[in-house]
Order: C-alpha cells, then structure tokens, then sequence
C-alpha cells in the first residue's frame, strides 16, 4: 500500500507538471500572437496616419497655390487701375514691363493672400467657430467682384476731399464684411491685415520704392487701410470655401 500511495503520488506530480508546462506555452502563445497583432495595428495605424498627413500637407500646398495665384492676379490688375488713374507712381523703367506693374508688387501680394487665406480657416478651427454664412462659390465670387469694384471707386471717384473718399470706402469694405463674412474671427483679422499691410506700404514709399500722389496719411492715402481690410477679408473668403472644398467627401447621386 504505500508503494502505490508513492506512485500515485508520483503520476501526480507529473500530471501537475505537464498541465503547468502546457499552461505556460499556452500563455506564452498568446502573449506573442497579442504582440503580433499590436504591432499590426501600430503598423497599419502609423501608415494610415502617414497617409493622412501627407494628403493633409498636398492639399495645405495646392489651397496655398491656388491663392498665390488669385494673389497675383488681382495685384496686377488692380495695379495697373492704380498706375492709370496716376494714384501710385513708379519709375519709368518699371512701367516698360509686363501689365505696367512693379514685378515684386505681384509676388508679395500673391505670398500675403496665401498666408491670410490659409490663416482664416486655421483660425476658426482654433476659436472653435467653423463658418458657414454663405458658404458658396456664387458667394465667393460676388465677393470678388465687390472689392474688384471698392479698388476702382477708390481710382475713379472724385471727391472733394481724401477724407470724404476714406469714408466712402470704410463703408463700402464694413459692407462687404457684413455682407459676405460677419464673423469676429474675419473682422479681427482683416483690420491685422490692413494695419500690417498698410505699415509696410509706408515702409516702402519712405524707402522710395513707389510713391503716392496727393498722400494724406503719412507717406500713403488715407484709404488705403480700407483697400486692405477688404482684401483681407475677399481672400479669406476664398480660402475659407478652399477648405471647406477640400474637406468634402464625394457622393454619389
């Protein structure tokens, strides 16, 4: 009898040992199958984020060029109403080149409506204040062509005096925020730009670079805040329905 109470004791001990042994493998399996699916996921996630984040920058590239461009654009037409009323003034070299325009006149206005266009949209991110009053291409485009038209009144409307036109003008770029954007967000930072815009221009006619004639505010015309304010606000409504594009999922009908 005790022979057998020492074997069983044994065959038990042993049994003991392999159930042991197989739970330590089986949790060893499972711990390495569970980091090999982590590391899936970290991989697939990691190249997900990848992917979105280079999209993400492709798309901040081409809204960015897209306003270059519109930058330029509106700088060389605008100007040239500008040099034809004889409101700006350049030497006579420059007026010998392409659309009568100072050629660095095209390239910072097309540097500034990137960096305010992809400003505005950034910023209502961060104030948590997406906008959606008139969010349309139609919308954008009368935009447009109401500060196309503010620049032209201030080269041919003729008013008795610089202060009477300022006026005018101050009401017509307020109309065109209220009209086209009324957001805190906007109004904030198209004054930014006009006050900024309008130091450097004063900058610049004091260095000789152009100059204005008749100036009535330092070495610019008192309007000039005004062209700003509402050029601010024109290309961030273009920047604004550029993201807003971009973030759309396509449908099908």
């Amino acid at each position: 009898m005790p022979r057998l109470t020492l074997e069983e004791h044994c065959w038990s001990c042993s049994c003991s040992t392999s159930v042991k042994t197989k739970d330590l493998s089986s949790a060893s399996w499972i711990v390495c199958k569970t980091g090999e699916m982590m590391s899936i996921i970290t991989s697939v996630l990691s190249h997900a984020y990848g992917s979105l984040h280079s999209l993400q920058s492709a798309n901040l590239i081409r809204r960015g060029l897209v306003l270059f461009i519109v930058g330029v654009v509106l700088a060389l037409v605008l100007n040239l109403l500008q040099i034809q009323r004889n409101v700006t003034l350049f030497p006579e070299e420059v007026l010998d080149t392409l659309f009568s325009s100072a050629w660095w006149i095209p390239v910072c206005c097309g540097t500034a409506a990137a960096v305010v266009g992809l400003l505005y949209p950034c910023l209502d991110r961060h104030l948590g204040e997406p906008h959606k009053f008139k969010r349309e291409w139609a919308s954008v485009m009368r935009c447009i062509a109401v500060f196309v038209g503010i620049n032209h009144a201030s080269a041919k409307l003729d008013f008795a005096n610089n202060v009477q036109l300022s006026l005018t003008l101050a009401a017509l770029s307020l109309g065109l925020w209220w009209t086209f954007d009324r957001s805190r967000s906007g109004f904030g930072l198209g004054l930014t730009t006009a006050l900024l815009a309008t130091l450097i221009a004063q900058l610049l006619v004091y260095n000789g670079i152009y100059q204005y004639t008749s100036p009535d505010f330092l070495y610019v015309r008192s309007w000039l805040p005004c062209i700003f304010f509402s050029g601010g606000v024109t290309v961030g409504n273009i920047g604004r329905q550029l993201a807003m594009g971009s973030t759309e999922k396509p449908h099908n009908d």
